[in-house]
């Protein structure tokens, strides 16, 4: 029995068996013991024997390295979850034993040139691209001198899902000659070798299926696929590489400095020009050199992993880490056996012991990761310094990452770009502070969130024909790279495009980052793929929030000798600038005014200098960094996305504010004037527009107009909500009644001394004062800091005074109080992320257009977007809206809302101990508790935002629409060659629900704001003007669908739900509420839309479908144009 396993561990619990004289009787009794484990027996004096050394370790460490137990546990399961069972290791085996008596017997094949490939059989296309075809050379094939299984199976650090075994198939030396380094004669001995073993192997019943693929998506080396039959072809894919003896070659002949493949072969000339000298062709003398070296890498790392079971949990985590950010796969990857080398230098440095465990592993290589720059200060495993081997500085002329290997002669880093590097260091150095940070799941965030590009980036974008990367390597003079890469022009282009950009792009991005190169496999009958076919390569743009929207480019002064560097960089945008403190500099300057166009500004830096120094045309370039922004889009004119729009209200509501604080004559001061409307927070959907109403399109009335019934609706003119904190004093009466007369006397006083003393246009009412300034609605409501505690009195039977809340001193308190503190720290967060309002934006105009506006308050999506940029760990906070929308839709989708509170940690309020708390209380009243939990510095335990709404219902129906929202919307975003609707997920389903009541678009005064806007719009009697001051007062906060909906829920509340998008919508969509369809008994005070029927010789009552379907119409006559009833659910 395995001696990991629970059952070896209870028997050794248990001591020794019992004498056999016992064994019948405990044989019988066995196997229930088996199903069900008992506990242990232990003596007192075993249970209080001191822990043992091994145990004082572990409790060591987690003390010292897990913030909690917890994270130990999770990390056990993980590992349980990714190690290969055992009895999945014994098929393997028996698989393995007959591939090999296979591959011994395949026959030999007469000798040929290398050319005349005749003898292979049709079926068979050999994989890969001879390209010029003509090279000299003989070829016959012999069965291997060798079979090893290499790689992470026999070290046993391989990672399900996906198991892979290494079989390095060593090619007998009577198959080469003398010449075989030069001109890509040995890769094609080796992909020949290959294609005749396929040959032989594709008629063998043992495989499902036989194919090709390139090692790491690298063009020079095929390598074959097998896997087993039947149910069992998903469990492994054995992998063939061809390889020479290890002392086949001499070694000097594949420094980095020396040439293999001559420019006359490579570029089909007859004779080579007069006294050129050959390029060194480094990359191609590492891809030979790798495959010398396979036997003793294996022995290396099994010599490191011998008595270091930590070493192999820490690569299992490693590896996890690493797929999870999709840096494990494809051409130039950190792949597993990387990491796996890496862990054995620093094991060699003494950076890590043997003593370790797994998570000490991870930590130690996420630390050195974080700290090491390979490009500059390359490493080498190579022990004892051979003088005539190359030295560092040889390796980092020749490749941009450096990491040598023990023989001193491979750098495993040789297709790594430095970019791709910089890019494991900053998710390495990310990792760090997020273990580092007790506030944050660790586990969760590093092991268990995915990083797709879409997610992790502020800026994506394609290069949609990687073909167009010829002309690149024509422009840049990239000849040699391409010899040097057996004429692979993506992987020659990349490295100088992408720091092209990052240069271009130094101020604004902390990196620029590509997709790895993937070729997927091939049938072995089909030709092997061109190296277009790799598809659209991905670029991803990290900013620096300070400098992404700059539109400056400023330069070196005019007279010094990088000014012609500068211009010769920039071309024609650069131009000579004088600046303030008289320097004359060069400059270039980028055309944007709005927010939403400045922070496009690095897509027109892209596109310049993709044309000007790559040749790629701007069709090539898609660039997503902002498709998703148009449905927030104010206005027919494409200008911006509403943030000025949002500023403009702010400044005018500040001037507002000192207007009240300085008002003179009134009985008490005004103490504060808080906000509370979304646009005074930067996250109002369509931000108000100043308007000036057009007399003629309204009735009139003494002092202000009235909608028109002939005309269509009036344009939708939000009031703008303001709280006046009036200051204590002891005049304040004590009764409720009294208070609210007073307050209703205060907003006459103020609609009165605005209008005298500051010529405003003011409309008081009894509950509020309404005032008319800059083309906007401002909507004043004074409050009385005692008045919620006044009306919480209650008088009981006895007599006595107490205290307790009422549903009208939580409204007021809400309103006055927690509103405007919730304004002001997310007015605060939008100081520091200015993407934070737009972001929110886009997540409310999902929910309205998902037909939910109703169903969760505002406040609740502005703290869950919040949440995204205050706890952002994996992620850095988000740059551009658009990842800020993605994230919030993968939150909806994926947080455990049954089993976890949200804690949202607003100014850094809530301390370490204080989330424990609220993570402890939440668990243990958690069926009290709303659905969805938003903890606040704040509001610890009641969740004030999310008390009534969102139900179960509503809830499971946003998760719901927000996972499948999400893959189709990334869908398109990553796909540059569909038509890219991302309008898509704004459309809602109409087919889940039963009745649709279609509206009459002339009456809806918001019609502008939905997502396809209509063609022709209709006047809707305002006009653009904020300077406009003597007038009669505008229709405030008049929207027929609204009062509609208000009533149809008064009366149909009991039978039916209703759904509608406020901005714009056309639809009214309404679901009947399934029990209201249940028969009752015939009651005459429960007659209200029901009918009498007979069901089994009884009175009952059922919903009269047909009338309520009739009244829809009659209460909505002149709004509703039809009623359109969608299914027979209700047929009782």
């Amino acid at each position: 029995m395995n001696q990991g396993s629970p059952e070896a561990a209870e028997e050794a619990e248990q001591g020794p068996e019992p004498p056999a004289g016992g064994a019948g009787r405990r044989g019988k009794r066995a196997a229930p013991a088996a199903a069900a484990p008992q506990p242990a027996k232990l003596s007192r004096a075993e249970l209080y024997r001191p822990p043992t050394s091994e145990e004082l370790t572990q409790l060591k460490e987690t003390e010292d390295l897990f913030h909690s137990s917890l994270l130990r546990l999770q990390i056990e399961e993980l590992l349980k979850e990714v190690t290969l069972k055992e009895k999945k290791k014994k098929k393997i085996d028996a698989f393995l034993h007959e591939i090999n008596s296979l591959l011994s017997a395949i026959p030999e094949t007469p000798e040929t040139e290398l050319t005349d490939q005749a003898w292979l059989s049709e079926d068979v296309k050999v994989p890969f691209l001879q390209v010029p075809f003509s090279v000299k050379g003989r070829f016959r094939f012999v069965p291997p001198a060798e079979l090893k299984v290499v790689g992470s199976y026999l070290l046993g650090t391989c990672v399900r899902p996906e198991i892979n075994v290494d079989i390095a198939v060593t090619m007998p030396r009577e198959i080469f000659q003398d010449k075989d380094n030069l001109n890509q004669r040995y890769h094609r001995k080796r992909a020949l070798y290959l294609s005749h073993i396929a040959q032989h192997l594709s008629k063998e019943k043992l495989f499902g299926s036989v194919k090709f693929a390139y090692m790491n998506s690298n063009h020079l080396k095929p390598i074959l696929l097998l896997r087993p039959q039947g149910k069992d072809e998903k469990i492994v894919t054995v992998r063939l590489h061809a390889c020479p003896d290890s002392d086949l070659f001499k070694p000097s002949r594949f420094y980095p400095s020396k040439n293999n493949i001559r420019t006359a072969w490579f570029m089909e000339q007859s004779t080579p020009k007069e006294g050129t000298t050959e390029p060194p062709t480094p990359h191609y003398n590492n891809s030979i050199l790798c495959d010398t070296v396979m036997l003793s890498h294996l022995h290396f790392l099994s010599n490191a992993a011998t008595d270091f079971p930590g070493m192999k949990d820490g690569l299992a985590l490693l590896k996890v880490w690493l797929n999870q950010r999709q840096l494990s796969k494809g051409l130039g990857c950190f792949s597993g056996f990387l990491v796996s080398m890496l862990v054995a230098y620093l094991l060699m440095k003494r950076k890590i012991v043997k003593m370790m465990s797994g998570y000490q592993v991870l930590r130690s290589t996420l630390q050195f990761l974080a700290t090491t720059d390979l490009s500059v200060t390359g490493i080498s495993l190579a022990k004892d310094a051979d003088p005539s081997l190359p030295v560092l500085d040889d390796f980092h002329q020749a490749f941009e990452v450096v990491f040598v290997d023990p023989s001193g002669l491979v750098n495993l880093c040789a297709d790594m770009t430095a970019s791709k590097y910089h890019q494991v260091q900053l998710e390495a150095r990310r990792s760090m502070e997020v273990l580092d940070d007790r506030m944050v799941d660790g586990f969760q965030a590093l092991l268990m969130t995915p990083k797709p590009m879409l997610r992790t980036f502020d800026h994506i974008f394609h290069l949609k024909h990687v073909s167009k990367l010829q002309g690149t390597c024509k422009k840049m003079q990239l000849l040699n790279e391409l010899m040097d890469r057996g004429g692979n022009y993506v992987a020659a282009a990349l490295p100088f495009i992408v720091s092209l950009l990052a240069r271009g792009l130094s101020q604004r991005a902390q990196l620029v980052a590509h997709s790895l190169p993937q070729i997927p496999e091939w049938p072995i009958d089909a030709e092997p793929p061109k190296h277009k076919d790799v598809g659209p390569l991905t670029f991803g743009l990290l900013f620096v929030p300070e400098f992404a929207a700059s539109t400056l480019e400023k330069g070196p002064q005019a007279d010094h000798p990088e000014a012609l560097e500068f211009r010769a960089f920039w071309g024609e945008k650069s131009e000579l600038r004088r600046f303030q403190d008289g320097s004359i500099c060069e400059a270039v300057v980028w055309e944007a005014s709005t927010a939403c166009q400045k922070r496009l500004i690095p897509e027109q830096i892209i596109r310049h200098l993709l044309k000007l120094h790559a040749d790629i045309p701007e069709s090539s370039i898609c660039y997503t960094g902002a498709l998703l922004e148009s449905v927030i889009r104010t206005g027919k004119e494409a200008g911006g996305t509403g943030e000025e729009a949002m500023v403009s209200v702010v400044c005018s509501y500040d001037d507002l504010s000192r207007k009240l604080w300085n008002l003179k004559e009134l009985p008490l001061t005004v103490t504060a004037v808080q906000g509370v409307h979304p646009a005074l927070r930067y996250t109002d959907v369509f931000p108000p527009i100043p308007m000036k109403p057009i007399y003629s399109f309204h009735k009139r009335s003494r002092h202000f107009l009235l909608p028109s019934e002939e005309k269509p609706c009036p344009a939708y003119i939000t009031p703008l909500k303001i709280i006046c904190h009036m200051e204590g004093s002891g005049q304040w009466p004590q009764d409720k009644g009294a208070i609210k007369r007073i307050k209703a006397a205060f907003h006459l006083q103020l609609a009165e001394l605005l209008r005298q003393q500051h010529q405003l246009v003011c409309r008081p009412a009894v509950t509020h004062t309404d005032v008319y300034k800059d083309g906007y609605v401002f909507r004043l409501q004074v409050a009385y800091h005692r008045e919620p505690l006044i009306l919480k009195e209650v008088v009981t039977p006895e007599g006595m005074l107490k205290y307790q809340d009422t549903e009208e001193s939580r409204q007021l308190e809400l309103e006055t109080l927690h509103l405007p503190y919730l304004t002001s720290s997310l007015h605060g967060l939008q100081q520091q992320h200015p993407v934070f309002g737009s972001t929110s934006r886009l997540a409310k105009r999902w929910i309205s257009a998902q037909l939910l506006s109703d169903s969760i308050s505002e406040e609740c999506v502005d703290l869950l977007v919040a949440f995204l940029f205050l706890h952002p760990a994996p992620f850095t906070p988000p740059s551009s809206p658009q990842v800020g929308f993605l994230r919030f839709l993968n939150l909806l989708a994926t947080f455990d809302w049954k089993n976890n509170p949200l804690i949202v940690n607003l100014n850094t309020g809530l301390t370490d101990s204080d989330c424990t708390e609220i993570k402890n209380k939440f668990v243990a009243s958690r069926s009290r508790l709303p659905v969805m939990f938003l903890a606040t510095p704040k509001d610890q335990w009641s969740s004030m935002w999310t008390r009534e709404r969102p139900s179960a219902q509503i809830l499971q129906r946003l998760v719901l629409l927000a996972s499948e929202s999400l893959p189709a919307l990334e869908e398109q975003l990553m796909d540059p060659l569909s038509d890219q609707d991302v309008k898509m997920v704004f459309r809602p389903p109409l087919d889940f629900y039963d009745v649709l009541i279609h509206l009459n678009p002339s009456q809806i005064p918001r019609l502008l704001e939905s997502v396809d806007r209509p063609v022709k719009s209709v006047s809707r009697g305002v006009v653009k003007n904020s300077s406009a001051t003597n007038i009669l007062f505008p229709v405030v906060d008049y929207d027929p669908v609204q009062l509609y909906l208000q009533e149809l829920r008064n009366a149909f509340d009991d039978l039916a739900l209703f759904f509608y998008d406020k901005h714009g919508g056309e639809v009214i969509a309404v679901l009947w509420k399934p029990l209201s369809f249940q028969p009752q008994p015939f009651k005459v005070s429960s007659m209200r839309g029901r009918k009498v029927t007979i069901l089994n010789n009884e009175l009952v009552c059922v919903p009269n479908v047909e009338a309520i379907l009739e009244d829809f119409e009659i209460l909505g006559e002149g709004l509703v144009k039809s009623v359109e009833a969608r299914t027979e659910k209700w047929t009782i």
